[in-house]
């Protein structure tokens, strides 16, 4: 049970890091907008970066509740990804349901406190604040953890203040958190902004052209 827990944590955060990248942002094509499996999904999260960027990392959509689309599509999102997973895991093992479950919950948490609370964002999750408000908002794809980013060479640090205290983006002793950053980050190095990160001002034009 816990062994399959563990690897459906992994594997959850493996497909955080790919839906949050070909699903919500989708693949740039040349000459054309960019192409997202779920369009819906893609403008919806494009909205999001919008009103983030306009409003200090903050989205009122988190407030409004179910009442607001774009909150709406991402618990609907979770739910059937959630609900499929389990499906396919059940046979193999119920640790990984449980994970399946237990990330979907978890995700949602995590992100809609972020966004309500960006001071706590920024401590607790500076990889999806460096998401968001870096100069390269096509990096740092994971949101509750940021294995995936450094093992996909995605983690991109726009300052010293945002970069979490170990890989695992969790709380360790400091002499084990050094071993572990050092060791990892020899062979999955992260990257850093060449500039301080400014925010750039986007109209709701210019957001929803970029995907449209």
């Amino acid at each position: 049970m816990l062994k399959g827990f563990v690897v459906g944590l992994v594997f959850a955060n493996g497909f955080e890091w790919m839906a949050h990248k070909f699903i919500l942002h989708g693949t740039h094509r040349s000459g054309q907008p960019r192409y997202s499996p779920v369009p819906r999904s893609m403008k919806s999260h494009w909205e999001h970066h919008r009103e983030v960027r306009k409003q200090d990392f903050n989205d009122d959509g988190y407030v409004e509740g179910i009442s607001n689309w774009r909150t709406k599509n991402e618990i609907v999102s979770l739910a059937v990804v959630a609900g499929a997973a389990s499906l396919i895991f059940y046979p193999i093992s119920k640790g990984m349901v449980v994970a399946s479950l237990y990330s979907a919950c978890n995700y949602y948490y995590i992100h809609r406190r972020a966004h309500l609370e960006p001071d706590w964002a920024m401590k607790k999750i500076p990889w999806h604040y460096d998401h968001h408000m870096n100069s390269n908002q096509d990096a740092n794809w994971c949101v509750t953890k940021p294995w995936f980013d450094y093992l996909m060479g995605t983690r991109v640090v726009s300052s010293a203040d945002l970069k979490e205290q170990n890989p695992l983006g969790v709380k360790l002793p400091e002499p084990v958190a050094h071993w572990l950053s050092s060791t990892v980050e020899k062979y999955f190095p992260t990257k850093w902004v060449e500039k301080a990160p400014k925010l750039i001002r986007q109209t709701a034009e210019e957001s929803i052209a970029s995907v449209a």
